[in-house]
């Protein structure tokens, strides 16, 4: 199941025309059953997308214990950010938000590679 989060990463970033670059690094525990992935993604407006997923197979389910999707402009100001780190009780999504532009943080849950791409 971690093979198949890390196809459709890989598969949503491939045949992308927006997407210049990237480095992505992928960590497994000795059981395959927990995973760390990064990288970082180089659009051609030299905006970037910087990424990190701790990631856990328990039975037939994935879990997201820790995330954070960052995409910045070219002159590294914050555009975006989701991620679960357990602030923002008062949120109905918590642990999950995102983070704009602008400071404000909403609901959000655990976006997916595509959805992400089609945002930005």
């Amino acid at each position: 199941m971690i093979s198949t989060l890390i196809k459709e990463i890989e598969e949503t970033i491939s045949p992308s025309s927006i997407v210049v670059s990237s480095n992505i690094q992928k960590f497994f525990s000795s059981t395959k059953k927990k995973a760390y992935i990064r990288g970082t993604l180089t659009f051609i407006d030299l905006s970037s997308l910087e990424f990190a997923i701790y990631v856990v197979e328990k039975g037939k389910k994935l879990v997201f214990d820790k995330y954070r999707f960052q995409y910045i402009d070219s002159r590294k100001r914050l555009i975006f950010r989701y991620d679960n780190a357990p602030h923002y009780k008062g949120i109905s999504t918590f642990p999950n938000h995102k983070h704009l532009q602008d400071g404000s943080v909403i609901e959000s849950t655990f976006p997916r590679f595509p959805e992400i791409l089609e945002e930005i």
